[in-house]
């Protein structure tokens, strides 16, 4: 299991495009793959859950991936939020 905490750095934060293509990139991955606050985890492949989160710019959200893909879900996922979701900020 990798446990790595992700600032979301985008303007909007997570709002319904940007949860939408995170829950995309996270349903690529067999690995089992949460995200949250503190404690509070949530399926980060489903675009709702994600939503639910209110993670506004410069939020700091927990996420968790198990699994054999594991590592190739973090780099794909830190990837997308560095990226800023594909926004121009």
């Amino acid at each position: 299991m990798i446990k790595e905490k992700i600032t979301i750095i985008n303007k909007l934060g997570l709002h319904a495009r940007a949860a939408a293509k995170l829950a995309a990139t996270c349903s690529r991955f067999s690995s089992t793959i949460k995200a949250g606050h503190s404690d509070k985890l949530v399926d980060a492949k489903s675009v709702m859950s994600l939503m639910l989160l209110a993670a506004g710019q410069d939020c700091c959200l927990n996420f968790e991936f198990d699994g054999q893909d594991e590592q190739d879900a973090l780099d794909q996922v830190r990837a997308l939020i560095t990226e800023r979701f594909g926004e121009d900020e």
